[in-house]
């Protein structure tokens, strides 16, 4: 574990830690964000008018596919002219320790179909809808962990590399499709040569949230799936940035006061081991399994006490599971298999409940206590929600990263918003 921070005076040994953990300046952005009207709606009560972001300016018509591996894994992709159903389809293969890698998504999409075949055909295969008419399919795997209708992002574990179906050994099998039919599989913007290897550049940010200094105000940052592990990027209030490295590429970050001292940590979710590992300020890592396969994790001071716990969504049932620090945990339903899990103090009561966001209509649903649900829209269709404390009051505020521009917008009370350029953008 390693933590430094950018554009700060560092002795030669941190500097040259940090320079490990690699750089994510961002592109320069170049597709603005438009601001249109939108309608807060609460349950049983009043509507107010307030200004946010409406949708892209622009469309795209293919995506920009990555490989299905995590950032720097190095995959040999093969075909043959008898290749069913198409020569254009990939085969992939590393080494006689294939099976039960970790395949992630090429593009974000919505998962349509999840299908086992058995010991015939592609066994057991998921197929995810990038839009425009582009699928990608994802066959002869070990496990799936996703459901018909899921929302996935790039980068997002999806699968286990397996041997099911027709197949004579693990390996990834893999279609770019258009329309149904296969195309020429490209990555990273370039046809790709089969028959050869090819090292993945498939290394997106996540956007993350936390006091990062202990002020009462939340901080922007994020966790970039890098070579050799997953870091986390924490934007301090004065611009300079503390990286961590911690756990895999391939993880679920999150964010949390584990000890009650007002900071926030990092921690990390392994879908693959459902393990989640809490790093505390003094090094130490508390670990513990919870939760299912496909699961998503959360956390959030679910009584009230100053420290934060863990939890999943599971997009199966679109059930949350708030896990105590006891172990026992609570349930609260809401949302749908397409939903984005957040938390936060809706209320101000210094507890935090659940809350989702659809991507589709870009609408955060806060389960408030009683049971009440408030809807905000907020975002564009590009967007992933995040959530923090922008003022100095006990509520939870609303706010988005654009992964086209690599922005965070913030939600600030009185109609206001604040942005940030913070991250790699898509």
């Amino acid at each position: 574990m390693t933590r430094c921070l950018e554009g700060a005076d560092l002795s030669a040994r941190w500097s040259a830690a940090c320079g490990r953990l690699g750089s994510t300046a961002p592109r320069t952005p170049t597709v603005p964000l438009r601001l249109v009207a939108l309608r807060l709606i609460a349950v049983g009560g009043a509507s107010a008018v307030l200004v946010g972001i409406g949708p892209p300016a622009f469309a795209i018509e293919k995506p920009d596919f990555q490989m299905p591996f995590s950032c720097g894994a190095r995959w040999e992709g093969s075909t043959r002219p008898s290749h069913s159903p198409s020569s254009l389809s990939v085969d992939w293969n590393r080494d006689a320790y294939d099976e039960g890698q970790p395949v992630v998504a090429t593009a974000p999409g919505v998962v349509t179909s999840v299908v086992d075949l058995g010991s015939s055909s592609y066994g057991l295969y998921v197929v995810i809808d990038h839009g425009s008419g582009w699928t990608t399919l994802h066959a002869h795997l070990l496990r799936s962990f996703v459901r018909v209708g899921q929302r996935v992002d790039q980068g997002q574990v999806v699968a286990l590399l397996g041997n099911s179906g027709g197949s004579t050994g693990a390996h990834l099998h893999y279609e770019q499709r258009l329309n149904r039919t296969d195309q020429h599989a490209v990555f990273d913007g370039s046809r790709f040569i089969y028959n050869t290897w090819l090292t993945s550049r498939n290394c997106v940010d996540v956007p993350i949230v936390g006091d990062w200094n202990g002020d009462r105000v939340g901080d922007v940052g994020t966790f970039g799936r890098r070579i050799g592990g997953g870091v986390f990027r924490e934007r301090l209030p004065h611009g300079s940035v503390r990286a961590t490295k911690l756990g895999l590429s391939t993880d679920q970050p999150l964010v949390g006061d584990w000890n009650g001292d007002g900071q926030s940590d990092p921690g990390r979710y392994r879908p693959q081991t459902r393990t989640f590992s809490l790093l505390r300020p003094d090094g130490t890592q508390t670990t513990f399994t919870f939760g299912r396969y496909g699961d998503l994790a959360v956390a959030g001071d679910w009584d009230g006490n100053g420290r934060s716990e863990v939890g999943v969504f599971r997009p199966a049932n679109h059930t949350f599971y708030l896990r105590a620090a006891s172990g026992a945990y609570s349930t609260r339903t809401l949302g749908s298999a397409s939903s984005l899990p957040v938390a936060g103090d809706w209320d101000g009561d210094g507890r935090f409940e659940p809350g989702v966001y659809d991507q589709a209509t870009t609408t955060f649903t806060l389960l408030r206590a009683g049971g009440v649900q408030s809807k905000v829209v907020f975002g564009t269709t590009t967007s992933l929600p995040v959530v923090g404390f922008w003022g100095y009051d006990a509520i939870s505020d609303l706010g988005v990263w654009d992964t086209t521009t690599a922005t965070f917008t913030k939600r600030l009370k009185a109609k206001r918003f604040a942005t940030i350029r913070f991250g790699r953008l898509r």
